[in-house]
């Protein structure tokens, strides 16, 4: 598996431009560097957060910082405090509060308008790339971190490194193994309809609901975005360069794959009752006793779901995470990616600079954080959990970043199509309101939504 990574994400990476980085107004802190390029930490006042060595350098550093995170529940459950007091292990002087934020893409997104909003966030997907440094600092170059950190280019434009993933997700579904064997399913599905089989199944041989949606709070509908790149076309140009240039790029392929095939899983098994009853009635913090207990069979959620739902109970055993269902010529494909970045404010203090980029730098490297949390490791040398064992020999695709010269393409065609995939749950609830009521076909949805995506490529996309 982490060979399979290695080599996919080494050609997604290839194409990217490298040079330096560095920014900054100077401070006494920052007048010591810590080795790296010397003259270009001297004309910042900053040093590249490649070059400090944790537990080394600044040790004496005094600083306050605010990191606003996505993650409420590890905020109010302590976890997040645990970390840090054993970063104050070794900086004492360097106080870091948590804020959480429950819509954080919507609310983040606005307050970073804002100069004074704190000092580390999880940087929104909304931003896009070639906005990065209207808000977040410089940290390195690409080519200092590139051979040693998994997705180190998410959050980069050009040249700059401005995020540092937290974690890495496999895009799969969380199941539970109980539930999938007291419904007789000993091979996991490769296939959509191996996969609607599956659920029958889970339907016809147990009380547990097969797939439960998580419709009614939103956010968790966006999930299944993430599933129709390199999941779902083995192509890693997909996502963010391929499809926003594009025409009817959701169209049926007629083999089970690309975006059409991801979707119509959804689709159908809402109308075949494979999935709870009212989806208005959907319970997100409920859901995860619920699959723990094996109430549920299976949710379409990232990797990072998976710990969520074995603390949610006695039967932690019984939570597992399978590869997407969908085979691209034979071979099975998952996606992969960071998940959100941390980026530090470029309207901060030095010495507040360098603090933020410690921690970040003890959190992706040496806290445990994604393995804890059953991610794909920042560090390429780091250990896969036991949780994603299900994706040994599996494909891992990331996405390639777009060339500096059509880098806001995918986000102006995604915006202006007014689908905002990944961003916004309306068009996936759409999606199950029509298999509920009726009322539209799932052909007549996609056509809706190449009109208004093949509109956009025609406003933004370079002439061929």
């Amino acid at each position: 598996m982490k060979k399979a990574l290695a080599l996919t994400l080494a050609a997604a990476m290839a194409a990217t431009l490298l040079a330096g980085c560095g920014g900054g107004s100077g401070s006494s802190a920052a007048a010591s560097t810590a080795g790296g390029d010397s003259a270009s930490a001297e004309a910042s006042g900053v040093p590249s957060y490649a070059s400090l060595k944790v537990g080394e350098d600044y040790t004496d550093l005094k600083a306050d910082l605010k990191l606003i995170s996505h993650r409420t529940d590890l905020i109010a459950d302590g976890t997040f405090d645990n970390y840090v007091a054993e970063f104050q292990k070794m900086y004492p002087g360097i106080n870091i509060k948590y804020e959480g934020i429950t819509d954080y893409v919507g609310d983040m997104t606005t307050r970073l308008t804002s100069n004074d909003w704190g000092d580390i966030c999880m940087i929104p997907t909304t931003i896009p790339l070639t906005e990065l440094g209207d808000y977040f600092q410089v940290l390195c170059q690409l080519d200092e971190i590139k051979d040693e950190y998994n997705f180190a280019d998410n959050r980069a434009f050009g040249q700059d490194v401005y995020g540092i993933p937290s974690t890495g997700n496999a895009q799969g579904i969380v199941y539970n193994k109980a539930v999938f064997e007291a419904a007789g399913i000993t091979e996991l599905p490769k296939t959509p309809d191996e996969f609607l089989a599956d659920l029958q199944l889970i339907k016809d041989k147990t009380d547990a609901i097969p797939l439960y949606t998580n419709f009614a709070a939103g956010w968790t509908m966006t999930a299944w975005d993430a599933y129709i790149s390199g999941g779902a076309t083995g192509d890693s140009d997909w996502m963010n360069i391929t499809m926003p240039q594009t025409k009817d790029p959701f169209a049926d392929r007629g083999d089970g794959t690309g975006p059409y095939a991801v979707y119509k899983i959804l689709y159908d098994a809402v109308s075949m009752g494979l999935t709870e009853e009212d989806p208005t009635t959907t319970d997100w913090e409920g859901c995860k006793p619920m699959i723990n207990n094996g109430e549920i069979g299976c949710m379409v959620l990232g990797s990072w779901a998976i710990v969520q739902m074995q603390a949610a109970g006695d039967n932690a055993d019984d939570i597992a995470y399978m590869p997407f269902p969908i085979s691209v010529n034979g071979t099975q494909y998952a996606s992969a990616g960071a998940d959100y970045c941390f980026g530090v404010n470029k309207n901060i203090s030095d010495d507040n600079k360098i603090a933020s980029m410690l921690y970040i730098k003890w959190m992706s490297e040496s806290s445990n954080f994604a393995y804890d949390q059953g991610g794909v490791p920042v560090l390429k040398s780091q250990e896969y959990p036991e949780t994603l064992k299900a994706f040994d020999g599996i494909a891992l695709v990331a996405d390639a970043q777009a060339p500096a010269e059509i880098a806001d393409l995918q986000p102006n065609v995604n915006q202006e199509s007014e689908l905002s995939l990944n961003a916004d749950q309306t068009h996936v609830q759409r999606v199950v309101e029509a298999a509920i009521n009726g009322d539209e076909s799932y052909d007549d949805i996609i056509a809706d939504w190449n009109e208004a995506w093949n509109a956009a490529v025609d406003e933004y996309a370079p002439a061929k």
